[in-house]
């Protein structure tokens, strides 16, 4: 398998200098030369198979010969401890919850997949790979706990500055020993664009080999595959031959791409419904065929805050740019934050089920599209991205009650926070980076 640039003017490459170089040299996102397929009698094989063993069957035909399959295994085991439930609150409606792994967020399945991937193909070369991260939220936490003591790496992480939890905020500044935190004055766009200079900064390239654990990283996105193929084989055996729905909360609009990866691989998969908050540009182009990104909104639902997401590139180019084909599979919704937290209280009443903000807003999503009467028939998946407790101000604001908080988030309330605070000038963050110790 090679891998070319969204960009189409770099050489392709292997998923090895994919995943190390993170972003094309001409900018462009990394996607697969041609999808890999699964026959209806390869799915069927997978029928009653373990979560780790459906994404084993997805990683090696991604990743070929690159990594010898037994080791491939051995990363995969290692990855995925937790379990991943799929809730029923009715019988068409489920809840998939991303949010058992180390940090209670989705980000999980791709950072620790990749921080092996990273570590494995480091080792190899016996270099000392930096990987620069922007988030807006749950990609910083996932990543600095995914990579932590991770041999022959290290990890900047740039978050905005009052626009992230308190607790996620916790969470990825408090890591330490390889771990490095910039706290941005600025926004979510800013830090990507931030990250996205360093990548093409010729000064940067001839000290550090930098790589990404953003989605724009084609290793991270691929695992983020896994969890849908795994639903869609949970519905089979419980329904038959059926094609569920998938609600996303979207933010830089990875999750959605990695299930879109899942139905071109052959996975049984009905339509998307893009479920977006005030940031709604990828729902108005699926609306009208126009992308015209608006400066980022502060919504309740912040790690969706982001106003040009970087993976629209990657959407495009599986589309072949062709806005109808994408809408014959995607449909955006946008959730305002009013509907948001009515959605939190109308989902606990009729459910007894707390749902993070996120959560919500593809419910809603869901709900919406719905209403429209073209999914009867077909059981609907919401993909919870995050436990409620990260987002504490929220589900109070909503329910009136608070959300008890798991023991691996209390541990990280007492620690001091580890940050470098500094403005949305790239330059800083230059400095930043040629003054790490080599």
């Amino acid at each position: 398998m090679i891998y070319f640039s969204t960009n189409k003017s770099s050489i392709p490459v292997s998923i090895k200098k994919a995943t190390l170089e993170g972003l094309a040299p001409d900018g462009g996102l990394y996607v697969p030369s041609e999808i890999p397929h699964f026959s209806p009698g390869e799915i069927a094989l997978l029928e009653g198979a373990s979560f780790n063993n459906i994404a084993f069957a997805i990683a090696k035909k991604f990743i070929g010969a690159e990594i010898p399959l037994d080791l491939l295994g051995d990363m995969i085991e290692n990855c995925y401890t937790f379990e991943t439930p799929l809730v029923e609150l009715n019988s068409d409606t489920f809840i998939e919850e991303l949010f058992c792994g180390p940090t209670l967020a989705f980000k999980d399945y791709g950072a620790r997949f990749l921080a092996r991937l990273t570590g494995y193909f480091a080792a190899e070369d016996n270099r000392l790979i930096t990987v620069l991260v922007a988030t807006s939220g749950d990609t910083g936490s996932a990543v600095a706990y995914g990579f932590q003591g991770i041999a022959n790496t290290r990890v900047v992480l740039l978050y905005p500055s009052g626009k992230v939890s308190p607790l996620q905020e916790q969470q990825l500044t408090t890591a330490g020993g390889n771990v490095h935190a910039l706290e941005v004055k600025g926004d979510f766009d800013d830090c990507q664009r931030m990250v996205k200079q360093a990548f093409v900064d010729p000064s940067l390239s001839k000290k550090l080999t930098l790589t990404s654990a953003n989605s724009i990283n084609i290793s991270r996105l691929i695992p983020q595959s896994f969890y849908y193929a795994w639903a869609t084989q949970q519905l089979r055996e419980r329904f038959g031959n059926v094609e569920p729905l998938f609600a996303v909360p979207s933010g830089n609009y990875g999750n959605l791409t990695a299930g879109i990866l899942a139905k071109k691989m052959g996975f049984p998969i009905s339509h998307f419904i893009a479920a977006s908050n005030a940031n709604d540009s990828v729902t108005r182009y699926l609306y009208d065929g126009r992308y015209d990104p608006h400066p980022t909104i502060t919504t309740r639902s912040t790690a969706m805050d982001v106003g040009n997401p970087s993976n629209f590139a990657r959407l495009r180019y599986l589309y072949n740019n062709d806005h109808a084909a994408m809408g014959r599979d995607i449909t955006g919704i946008a959730v305002a934050d009013k509907e948001t937290l009515e959605t939190i209280r109308s989902v606990y009443e009729r459910f007894g089920y707390t749902a993070d903000p996120h959560t919500a807003v593809a419910f809603r999503a869901l709900e919406l599209y719905r209403s429209s009467g073209e999914s009867a028939g077909k059981p609907g998946v919401v993909l919870s991205t995050a436990h409620p407790a990260k987002f504490l101000e929220v589900i109070s604001d909503a329910l009136d009650r608070e959300v008890e908080i798991p023991e691996r988030l209390k541990e990280v309330l007492n620690k001091k926070k580890m940050a470098v605070t500094i403005s949305s000038d790239y330059n800083e963050l230059a400095m930043f980076l040629n003054g790490l110790d080599c």
